[in-house]
């Protein structure tokens, strides 16, 4: 029953409220977050948005966590040079953010610190305060970076900063 639950609730949750919850304004201000983010570190991040998933990825039970680990893979985030890139991914028909982080990091960073900085991403879309949400996992997310991965004298950008939106 829950499997059907869930598979209603995404072919029922139109692509537009993604770019409802992220309209253009949002979207920008979080392509600045990312950016002056990269500033004080050495690492990568990156930001998608999916409204909804198909029927086929539904029907084999894909998970939003399977599916992150998909979008990190199509974006390339493991594509840096240090393997220190980061994907927050936000599945918003199921509400559910998780960050997918390369080997060079995630093995610096306990699982309960990712889980800690996705609570509290939900916790502001519970409020619908999505931008805020973003920006704040951006700024957690950067001070771990900073932590682990002090900027680079040539610190370059090796991804883009402009959120994905997946319709």
């Amino acid at each position: 029953m829950k499997a059907i639950t869930r598979i209603l609730k995404h072919l029922f949750y139109p692509d537009w409220l993604a770019y409802r919850a992220f309209p253009t304004t949002s979207r920008r201000a979080i392509e600045r977050a990312i950016s002056e983010s990269e500033v004080r570190h050495g690492g990568e991040i990156r930001f998608a948005v999916e409204a909804n998933l198909a029927l086929a990825p539904l029907l084999r039970g894909i998970s939003a966590r399977q599916r992150a680990v998909e979008v990190y893979s199509q974006l390339r985030v493991w594509d840096t040079e240090q393997n220190n890139g980061v994907l927050i991914y936000l599945l918003l028909a199921d509400r559910d953010v998780e960050i997918v982080a390369d080997r060079g990091l995630n093995s610096l960073v306990a699982a309960a610190e990712w889980e800690a900085i996705c609570q509290a991403m939900e916790a502001d879309f519970r409020r619908g305060a999505f931008e805020a949400g973003v920006r704040q996992g951006i700024r957690s997310i950067g001070e771990l970076l900073a932590r682990h991965f002090p900027p680079p004298a040539d610190n370059r950008n090796e991804l883009p900063d402009r959120p994905t939106l997946i319709a």
